[in-house]
């Protein structure tokens, strides 16, 4: 039988998620956009991924499955990529749920606004039995169902990952075009927002949660060395560079903490060549350090900003703290100067 081309194509890689896939396929199957084909990559699971997904392409014909060696997630997403052959792509990790509308929503977004490349949408915890809720998890997922236009997510991209990956919608031509999925070492996921975002690109969410997420302990960014918070930094200072510093004349970090220090040897790590901005100073609230030199540059007190903002035109400020009360502050203090995020200042941490 020759192979109808769907409208949306669900990309889901598969590595030893037997004891969830199940609930998975159920809730993609249970779409109330029904012109859709599951590419199932199984990246050499060694538990029953493989039979389960056999069982289920065999009752249903819009899973297609493709067994491969273990190439690890972002070769594997990437195969899958070049099987794909939808109008859209639609990312989905295998032990997680899609609520029923997720696919119908996401390409009404799509459709309806296209300036809009990227839809997302909310997303809530799944709770896992006797495996306690992440603190940190559920920060996250409050922040990121904070951001809905495409203004807020451009604000906080070098915060942290924006988007939920397993909760994206794209155009799979525009996914093609850009490269597709890059192994680099870094976080592949927050590389593939951030390169979306130096390519011009708007990205929104549908404003209803869509997806469940769960946080097991085997989930790669709790285990997988790219996404240290080092890779997430090398990652943040590589755009960095290309879309805020490349013609700027200098930059600031307020933040003299290991947060700052951490961002500026990243900076400058991987600062290009031949003459990139240079690191102008630190501001700091701690009057120990007012007048010492880090990373080979003073640090200053926060009163300073508005006046070194004045000497050095065309120089960027960039927001190095990680307490969240402590950036809020510091984010109204700026706007209070005059200063305008995502065109003066960038809140990086």
């Amino acid at each position: 039988m020759p192979h109808i081309t769907p409208l949306v194509s669900v990309l889901l890689p598969v590595y030893n998620a037997a004891p969830w896939l199940a609930d998975c396929l159920d809730s993609l199957l249970a779409q109330t956009l029904p012109d859709f084909e599951i590419v199932a990559v199984d990246d050499g699971s060694t538990d029953e991924s493989l039979p389960i997904l056999q069982g289920y392409a065999t009752r249903d014909g819009r899973i297609r499955l493709m067994p491969s060696a273990h190439v690890g997630v972002v070769q594997a997403a990437q195969l899958g990529l070049l099987a794909c052959t939808g109008e859209f792509l639609a990312r989905m990790d295998a032990d997680d749920i899609a609520l029923p509308a997720r696919l119908q929503m996401q390409v009404a977004l799509l459709r309806q606004e296209p300036h809009i490349q990227v839809a997302s949408c909310l997303v809530q915890h799944l709770p896992i039995p006797n495996s306690p809720p992440s603190i940190g998890f559920a920060r996250y997922i409050d922040w990121l169902n904070s951001l809905l236009t495409p203004e807020a997510i451009a604000k906080a991209i070098f915060r942290e990952s924006p988007l939920p990956n397993p909760s994206t919608m794209v155009y799979r031509s525009e996914l093609f075009a850009l490269g597709g999925y890059v192994e680099s070492g870094l976080p592949e996921d927050y590389e593939l927002w951030l390169r979306y975002h130096h390519h011009g690109a708007k990205m929104a969410k549908v404003p209803q949660t869509l997806l469940l997420w769960r946080d097991p302990p085997t989930r790669l960014t709790r285990t997988d060395s790219r996404y240290s918070v080092e890779n997430f930094l090398r990652c943040k200072a590589d755009y960095l560079w290309k879309d805020v510093l490349a013609n700027a004349s200098g930059y600031w970090i307020w933040g003299a903490g290991q947060m700052g220090r951490r961002i500026a040897k990243q900076l400058q790590q991987r600062a290009p060549s031949p003459t990139p901005a240079p690191l102008l100073g630190f501001f700091d609230t701690n009057p120990h350090k007012f007048g010492k030199l880090q990373r080979g540059v003073p640090i200053l007190p926060t009163e300073e900003v508005p006046t070194c903002w004045q000497i050095h035109a065309n120089s960027v400020l960039l927001v190095a703290v990680a307490s969240d009360s402590a950036r809020a502050i510091i984010v109204r203090r700026l706007e209070h100067w005059g200063f305008v995020e995502a065109r003066d200042f960038w809140v990086t941490a």
